[in-house]
């Protein structure tokens, strides 16, 4: 098997991410609005912001990847892309992977970047536990990513199938981000809570992608 129709792939869904011109900007504006937004309903306190913006930063990290998942597959549905995408002999869980990790890559690491900012706003402490923190964001972030492509997939030939996206992949994310939240705090699950977190999303890397490429041959069909 040649590994090129997957890097092919790889590099359509990067130039794709960007073809619109917004690119990543669209969950970035996503993840700061939302995160933003929060102190004006919780008030300023130091002590609260700074207990509850690690958990909000999830939830709003988890809310952002949902935003532009609904183009990763539906465009190579529409013009045919996917039926030779298969024509190719590659595994079509590969081809998913390398286009969900794309897509990752372009609009869902920068939400991880831009996480220890957020959380300064959050009245964190400026340390170095704000990279470790950072770290997190981004492994969690690539299970949110693939749990969403699969969704994606399974819509990919619904119009306008966000919702759907949503319906599917939310419940996915729980496991991700309640080990995210616990990795983050100072309670006694905190020491265990990275392992956990990294086990869910070496999880969704081996399971997602099949899931991902057994919907992309129905849809196919």
């Amino acid at each position: 098997m040649s590994g090129a129709p997957i890097l092919s792939a790889f590099r359509q869904a990067l130039g794709e991410a960007w073809a619109g011109g917004a690119g990543a900007l669209l969950p970035l504006g996503f993840f700061a609005g939302t995160t933003v937004l929060v102190p004006l309903g919780v008030g300023t306190e130091p002590a609260t912001l700074r207990a509850i913006g690690p958990g909000i930063l999830w939830v709003s990290l988890a809310l952002s990847s949902l935003v532009t998942l609904e183009r990763v597959f539906q465009a190579d549905t529409e013009d045919g892309a996917l039926d030779l995408w298969l024509q190719t002999g590659a595994p079509a869980a590969a081809i998913a992977a390398a286009k969900t990790f794309a897509h990752w890559l372009t609009a869902g690491l920068p939400l991880a970047l831009l996480s220890p900012m957020l959380l300064l706003m959050f009245q964190a402490r400026a340390s170095g536990a704000l990279l470790e923190n950072m770290g997190l964001y981004a492994i969690g972030g690539i299970a949110f990513y693939f749990w969403g492509g699969v969704g994606a997939a399974l819509s990919a030939t619904v119009r306008r199938g966000g919702l759907l996206i949503s319906l599917i992949a939310l419940p996915l994310y729980v496991p991700t981000a309640i080990f995210g939240a616990l990795a983050m705090g100072d309670g006694p699950s905190s020491a265990s809570a990275p392992l956990f977190l990294a086990a869910t999303t070496l999880f969704a890397l081996a399971a997602a992608p099949f899931a991902m490429g057994a919907a992309l041959r129905l849809a196919a069909d």
